[in-house]
């Protein structure tokens, strides 16, 4: 540090949940509501979503919001979507740094658990070792989605694996099939992929859907059930144990 330039400031991710603002943690509803400057990603046009988990808590002097350059929407040929979103992280991590560097803290909030597919570790990774940083753990919705189904996840000495749906169908079929327990995220659009790859599997009458779970409109159904038009990004596909003990 030179001399003259007050210490950096700290980087905090702060993990708020997966929708109900019951669900955040003391520790986290504490640094939002004393932050200086509250971070946060949204998509372009849209509200955030952490943001709105904590718009009660929230009073910093400061928001900094962080827009996606792209979300879902097709590109035009020759354009990259990893590029472009390097590049936008690439771009608010050196906001969050100016900040850090006038020695001011910033609170990142993430939706769920920062390092759970959380969009705060792209900025960790670019940061961390250069400003002290600290996670704050949140609840996941991985979790929550095994509360709104109310079964146990896994007992004993299962497995539990945790799927992405943009991943290829005969690959999801694999590793169903090789699970005790399962649960596939980022379903969205890729819902009709995903119950064909558990219906090849065999376990279409052990799976469930959940979307937005304990958000006000969180809806479950059996998975065979869900309409492939309307899923949206906040929703899952649980396989839940089946060795679980019933008593």
């Amino acid at each position: 540090m030179k001399p003259g330039r007050p210490s950096p400031g700290r980087l905090f991710g702060v993990g708020v949940g997966p929708g109900d603002p019951e669900l955040v943690t003391i520790k986290a509803a504490r640094l939002i509501r004393t932050a200086k400057v509250v971070a946060y990603f949204a998509a372009t046009g849209r509200d955030s979503n952490a943001r709105r988990v904590i718009a009660d808590t929230l009073n910093a002097p400061r928001e900094l919001r962080l827009e996606y350059p792209v979300t879902t929407e097709t590109l035009a040929p020759g354009v990259s979507y990893e590029t472009l979103l390097m590049d936008f992280y690439d771009e608010s991590a050196k906001r969050i740094a100016e900040l850090l560097d006038d020695g001011t803290d910033v609170v990142v909030i993430c939706e769920g658990d920062p390092f759970f597919y959380g969009s705060y570790m792209y900025l960790h990774t670019r940061l961390t070792g250069r400003y002290p940083t600290e996670v704050v753990p949140g609840v996941s919705s991985v979790l929550a989605g095994a509360a709104a189904i109310g079964a146990p996840l896994v007992s004993r000495d299962e497995m539990l694996c945790v799927l992405s749906g943009v991943l290829p169908a005969k690959e999801l079929e694999q590793r169903l099939r090789a699970a005790d327990a399962a649960v596939v995220v980022k379903v969205g659009r890729n819902l009709e992929k995903v119950r064909g790859a558990v219906t090849r599997a065999g376990l279409l009458d052990h799976a469930t859907y959940v979307e937005r779970a304990t958000m006000t409109n969180e809806r479950v159904c059996a998975l065979a059930d869900a309409d492939p038009t309307g899923a949206p990004y906040f929703s899952m596909v649980i396989i839940p144990s089946r060795g679980a003990p019933t008593r």
